[in-house]
């Protein structure tokens, strides 16, 4: 018997209202900014929350000496036309690239996410 019906995951980040802003643009969800906390909303909804932690350091991914502690994959269609939207967003491409059918990059608060082919 499952517990609950739909998991929320929740990021941490140095400004929660600018990351839910670039995640809730890239996946056209809702955004809702709240003290020290954001949400994006998905129209049948799923929810990805984002809070303030002081003193934030960023994933030094693909080095551990601050691991990633998790990761977004993305499915898009189109690899190419998904790299330009999500960099004009505010992603930076990361250097390491590991794969030929996804695209590695850091969000605005350096977290690692994945663009993937479907």
């Amino acid at each position: 018997m499952a517990i609950a019906s739909m998991p929320s995951i929740v990021i941490d980040c140095p400004d929660p209202t600018a990351l839910a802003e670039f995640y809730g643009t890239m996946l056209d969800w809702k955004v809702e900014p709240d003290d020290g906390w954001a949400d994006i909303r998905a129209p049948y909804g799923q929810c990805i929350s984002f809070q303030k932690v002081e003193g934030y350091t960023p994933p030094a991914w693909p080095d551990q000496g601050v691991p990633q502690q998790m990761h977004i994959d993305v499915m898009v269609e189109d690899l190419d036309e998904a790299e330009t939207e999500v960099v004009r967003l505010g992603a930076t491409k990361a250097e390491h690239q590991p794969g030929e059918t996804f695209r590695v990059f850091l969000d605005p608060a350096g977290h690692p996410f994945c663009l993937c082919v479907e």
